[in-house]
């Protein structure tokens, strides 16, 4: 890599992959998910997640690479620690309360990821490019809140008994 423009490519095959990896992990998660709701935001935010995968598949389109070619390892390593969580023996609520913090912890790297491609974006002059990445960026924003109000508000409070 010799410029931003450089690492800001491979930011985005980065993410490309991060995206593609969640897309064949989130329904295993709302699968052992007991909570209606909790299910429910994990289904929502798989096809949220789809969307982001297309989105930056258009950015890269747009700047004329390829988005294939890296593998997200962090993506992968917080993958493989939520389904060794989701094989865990579990109390149905104390479940819950755990896919809520995997989850937590895969949007909490996103929301870094799209951080700084808005960053590298708007530097590198691609104001068109910072706005749809900073449309993952909130939609990453908006899901890690929904999870905390979940876990705040009842399904907490529910594993403590």
């Amino acid at each position: 890599m010799k410029n931003l423009s450089d690492l800001f490519e491979h930011q985005l095959k980065d993410l490309y992959s991060a995206e593609s990896q969640l897309i064949k992990a989130l329904p295993k998660m709302a699968k052992k998910a007991s909570d209606s709701k909790l299910k429910k935001a994990i289904e929502d935010h798989l096809e949220e997640t789809k969307e982001q995968k297309q989105r930056l598949k258009e950015v890269c389109s747009d700047l004329g690479i390829k988005p294939t070619g890296e593998e997200c390892k962090a993506m992968k390593g917080l993958i493989e620690e939520a389904e060794s969580f989701l094989k865990e023996k579990a109390d149905e609520d104390v479940r819950d309360a755990g896919i809520i913090a995997e989850a937590q912890r895969v949007e909490h790297y996103e929301i870094s990821a799209y951080g700084t491609a808005v960053r590298y974006a708007k530097e590198l002059g691609h104001k068109d490019i910072a706005k749809k990445l900073q449309k993952s960026l909130d939609e990453e924003q908006k899901a890690d809140t929904d999870l905390n109000k979940m876990a705040e508000g009842r399904l907490n409070k529910e594993a403590i008994k």
